[in-house]
């Protein structure tokens, strides 16, 4: 899925207050190609969402989009083989950052940040899972999306007044819009999902787990 043209007033007005500045947590100064332990391509900060060891062998960062239809399908149908074959047995430490296409998507990122940790991608996942209900860019026919979309935060125990302070958040804003800009400066990402490979960005859009594997066992094979 492509990143739209217009993106949200609201992001884009932030984006212009705060110069598109980096993502301060942490230097962004390492190559995006690649590379050893004192250059991976990549740097992890405390604010990202992970899953796995974190002294794995290889890092791959997701960035994705709640209203992207495609990260929705690799969650539901793909993720789980993934998660089974090398998260789960301690291959890749798996980082999932939001790239907002939309700005519905950084209203679910501020809500899913308002849980407990441990209840990230579980909130992200029921999200997609539940696109259909919520999310007119992929479904038009949704009359109220934004109250929709409240109504998936009630689900995790959040209230309407909750959520909405939530996503009222501005130094979530200001975090989200800081992530973006980096993935678009750092790796020249433009859509979602976009898989991070070892430092190294790979194609967005679509792939199969069978491809994504065999890229992933490739990156394996040079840390031997």
């Amino acid at each position: 899925m492509s990143r739209k043209a217009v993106i949200a007033i609201a992001l884009v007005a932030i984006l212009a207050a705060f110069g598109i500045g980096y993502y301060m947590l942490g230097s962004w100064e390492t190559s995006a190609a690649g590379g050893d332990a004192s250059n991976p391509g990549f740097v992890l900060v405390a604010t990202d969402r992970t899953m796995g060891n974190p002294k794995a062998p290889l890092t791959v960062i997701e960035y994705g989009a709640p209203t992207c239809n495609i990260c929705a399908y690799f969650a539901a149908n793909e993720f789980p083989q993934l998660k089974r074959d090398y998260i789960d047995t301690g291959k890749i430490f798996f980082v999932f950052r939001t790239f907002p296409l939309r700005p519905m998507d950084g209203d679910v990122e501020k809500m899913a940040r308002c849980l407990p940790e441990d209840k990230y991608f579980d909130f992200i996942d029921h999200l997609w899972r539940n696109q259909p209900k919520w999310d007119a860019a992929e479904y038009p026919g949704i009359a109220d999306p934004h109250g929709e979309m409240i109504k998936q935060a009630r689900v995790f125990g959040m209230t309407a007044e909750q959520a909405e302070q939530c996503i009222a958040n501005p130094a979530e804003d200001e975090r989200i819009n800081k992530v973006s800009a980096e993935a678009e400066q750092k790796y020249h990402l433009t859509g979602t999902p976009t898989f991070i490979i070892d430092g190294v960005p790979q194609s967005s859009g679509a792939v199969p787990y069978e491809q994504l594997a065999k890229i992933i066992d490739a990156a394996l094979a040079k840390k031997k």
